[in-house]
């Protein structure tokens, strides 16, 4: 009985290889943050995505046609958080108080 007990727990434990999918989601999310492509208007972030989505697809020749356009989707999603970020919108404010400070 222990024997079985062993050797489920040896195999739940071995990790899953990432997909192709994954894989290249993850390397877009890298890319959309080092290339500040979040800052750029709607209409370059569209040509920055289709040119890269082309990179990946070069990269990982195994993506299928479906899954290009779904990394296509989620990247621009990505690039359009819901919540803008609060530390950017608050900067200026913050120059008028380090301003009367110094006054």
């Amino acid at each position: 009985m222990s024997r079985n007990r062993d050797r489920n727990r040896s195999s739940a434990a071995a990790p899953s290889r990432p997909t192709a999918m994954d894989e290249a989601r993850n390397e877009l999310f890298g890319h959309i943050h080092r290339c500040g492509v979040m800052q750029a208007t709607r209409e370059q972030q569209a040509e920055w995505m289709k040119d890269t989505i082309e990179f990946l697809q070069e990269r990982y020749p195994a993506l299928k046609e479906r899954e290009l356009k779904e990394l296509e989707s989620i990247g621009l999603r990505f690039c359009s958080p819901v919540i803008a970020n609060a530390g950017a919108a608050s900067a200026p404010d913050a120059g008028v108080e380090q301003e009367s400070a110094a006054a």
